[in-house]
């Protein structure tokens, strides 16, 4: 199958795992992650539709970005603090913030280029070591120095689930949402609005993620690999 093929049958999927569901296939966004193919094939996948794409290398958004600056890029990999000035003038949403420090760097980049950049905060629900982000005790802390921040707005969490079981990729899924809404119910920072978005999910584990409330589901290998099953 070609990419747009590819693409236009997990479009379907993701449509039809809402209404399964009882959601509306508007509530989620399929994120098309690029970061395996070259520029030129990005085609493919806005051909079928794709305006959504994410990105886990700077250098990478920067190239694709440039190339397709009409498309929605979200930033998904680990942030190093030398790379903000490179990744917010082209980050519609950076998926994996979760270092205090990080903050006023994202916003004095954001005031630079006259943007207010969106952020989601990246929570280690399942505790693992090999990944990356905050612990959910840690999420207000977070939240008090961004609310303080003129050019950055935390839209939601981000959370990657364990790999192989999907009983407990559901768990996770489940904390992050009920994490989320302990936040909108308790805090009542400057910002004013609730948090909206919650990035769990990818290619082997997205059903279920959408199940559980996931508004932003990452799908890499199904769409670009040519041996994905």
């Amino acid at each position: 199958m070609t990419i747009s093929q590819q693409y236009t049958r997990v479009a379907a999927e993701v449509a039809q795992a809402c209404r399964d569901c009882g959601r509306d296939p508007s509530q989620v966004t399929l994120l098309a992650v690029s970061k395996t193919v070259q520029a030129p094939r990005v085609q493919e996948a806005i051909d079928a539709g794709a305006c959504a794409f994410g990105e886990n290398r700077p250098e990478q958004l920067m190239e694709k970005h440039a190339a397709y600056p009409s498309q929605q890029w979200h930033f998904i990999g680990n942030l190093q603090s030398r790379r903000i000035h490179d990744i917010v003038p082209c980050a519609t949403l950076m998926h994996s913030v979760y270092k205090a420090s990080h903050l006023p760097k994202i916003d004095a980049a954001a005031q630079q280029v006259g943007k207010v950049q969106d952020i989601l905060l990246e929570v280690n629900v399942s505790g693992e070591e090999s990944k990356g982000g905050i612990a959910p005790a840690q999420i207000n802390d977070l939240l008090s120095v961004a609310e303080g921040l003129a050019h950055v707005r935390v839209r939601g969490l981000m959370t990657m689930a364990p790999r192989g079981d999907m009983e407990i990729a559901r768990e996770t899924f489940a904390h992050l949402r009920e994490l989320e809404h302990k936040i909108n119910r308790e805090w009542r920072g400057a910002q004013g609005s609730p948090l909206s978005e919650l990035s769990m999910g990818m290619s082997e584990d997205w059903r279920c993620a959408i199940s559980e409330g996931s508004t932003i589901v990452r799908i890499g290998r199904a769409i670009f690999s040519e041996d994905f099953a």
